[in-house]
């Protein structure tokens, strides 16, 4: 991840409407996109992990989602891919759940959510992964709750909703 990167503008309807570098977006808190991709095992287990203290939003934070920007020009499908793939070593297939919108004051995006299973091995990213484990969906539920523990707003706000009906 470079802050020179050239990632993707969306507008508020959801379009791609130009391209900034990356260290613009975060500076300016433009509007893009980013995926996040819940991965679970065959048991129904969703990994977990913390992020580095060296990520440029939210650091150190506990997140249940893979994923990131997307590059100018490339589609959500290829970045969540490409995005589970570099920070979890996961190449199983994609679902879709569909699209959310998602702002506060340190990023805003278009967030494009996936989950998918995934049986083999774990290759953590160290430059983005500190640590992580598998957890049941009600003890992520329950880390979210947790006011001690700092969890991804993001990814409590785009699919908090869909692992809490994992539960029910």
């Amino acid at each position: 991840m470079s802050a020179d990167e050239v990632v993707a503008l969306y507008d508020r309807t959801g379009r791609p409407c130009g391209s900034a570098p990356r260290s613009r977006v975060r500076a300016e808190n433009l509007r893009h996109a980013a995926t996040n991709v819940v991965v679970r095992d065959p048991a129904g287990r969703i990994f977990v992990h913390r992020r580095t203290d060296t990520k440029d939003v939210y650091p150190g934070y506990w997140d249940f989602t893979a994923g990131g920007v997307l590059l100018a020009g490339e589609e959500p499908d290829d970045a969540a891919r490409r995005e589970v793939e570099e920070e979890l070593g996961v190449t199983s297939g994609l679902v879709s759940l569909g699209a959310a919108d998602y702002a506060d004051d340190r990023t805003t995006y278009r967030a494009f959510r996936y989950e998918t299973v995934w049986d083999g091995p774990l290759r953590l990213q160290p430059e983005e992964v500190a640590e992580g484990r598998w957890m049941t969906p009600a003890e992520v539920v329950a880390m979210i709750d947790d006011d001690a523990l700092r969890v991804m707003p993001d990814a409590v706000s785009v699919l908090g909703a869909w692992l809490r009906a994992l539960i029910l």
